[in-house]
């Protein structure tokens, strides 16, 4: 199955929530009136669209119907794809890879899949010969190093560790100093994801800001923050937090197949201003691949 089966499967709960419910609005109504306008409005928002996306998204829509640029009820669906689809696109979705080393911080809360995404992503950039390492950042969490590493097993990428407890800073400069001795051209850093008391998550946030600038000035090039996207609009609110404690550059999204709030994905775009730079489908190390709207949207609008 090619990826965008895989992605278009994983959608399918989404679809049911989404664009399936507005097929069957269509299909129930002859007059492109109120009524069909404010149940297009709550359907969008059950479909965790989010409210600011939603409210530009009818102001759109009632704006084409003013200008009779939709007339109909069986318009409003093609116009919506192709709203999104330009809602979603900007040119930014790609990584930067641009260092000796490239350092991707990866950060968000615990649970949320960061170091699978470390791995996943090491396995996807060594696949493109890349020479990739992992620093074990995440220091705090029980057997988070340990699980990096099988995780580096897995991608064939060294992982650069220390004991539970130490500092996320010292490991952090370490993997550094290693990266560039061993000509690494990609390094990911995983980190602790508390969020239960965010001056301390604030301030080890830029401690290693701060060590990886120093010894970096350019890096690092990309912060990664990992969504979960079964939590839909509790996605957004984590976001935020994680935007005001690091210079987030994207975000990977993962989980997508289980989930019927798949609409996040336009809400982390039009209320954070953020792009999702990558998306995970499924368990395999292969169900993980760079975010590309127009594909979203094709699999978003899809019939079954």
């Amino acid at each position: 199955m090619g990826f965008f089966e895989k992605l278009k499967n994983g959608l399918s709960k989404t679809r049911a929530n989404f664009t399936s419910r507005i097929e069957d609005l269509v299909g129930m109504s002859t007059e492109l009136d109120e009524d069909f306008l404010e149940e297009l409005e709550m359907i969008l928002i059950a479909g965790d669209v989010g409210m600011k996306t939603t409210e530009k998204i009818m102001q759109a829509v009632r704006a084409a119907a003013k200008k009779r640029e939709i007339k109909k009820p069986d318009e409003v669906l093609p116009f919506l794809k192709k709203y999104v689809a330009e809602l979603l696109h900007d040119g930014s979705q790609r990584m930067r890879i641009s260092g000796d080393p490239t350092v991707i911080l990866v950060v968000g809360v615990n649970g949320v899949g960061k170091t699978t995404t470390i791995g996943k992503l090491g396995n996807y950039y060594r696949l493109l010969g890349y020479k990739v390492m992992f620093a074990a950042g995440d220091t705090f969490r029980a057997a988070a190093s340990e699980q990096l590493k099988i995780w580096g097993e897995r991608a064939q990428c060294e992982v650069i560790a220390h004991n539970e407890g130490a500092d996320p800073a010292a490991v952090v400069f370490d993997g550094i100093k290693a990266a560039i001795a061993r000509k690494a051209k990609i390094l990911f850093i995983d980190t602790a994801g508390r969020l239960h008391n965010k001056t301390n998550l604030m301030k080890e946030l830029d401690k290693v800001h701060r060590v990886i600038q120093r010894e970096l000035p350019d890096a690092p090039q990309e912060t990664l923050l990992v969504l979960d996207a079964t939590t839909g609009q509790n996605a957004i609110a984590q976001a935020k937090v994680f935007m005001e404690t690091a210079s987030v550059t994207g975000v990977v999204l993962t989980k997508l197949d289980g989930t019927a709030k798949g609409g996040v994905v336009v809400a982390i775009k039009e209320e954070l201003g953020l792009n999702v730079k990558w998306i995970g489908v499924g368990e395999g190390m292969m169900d993980f691949r760079p975010f590309e709207p127009d594909k979203f949207v094709e699999a978003l609008f899809a019939k079954e």
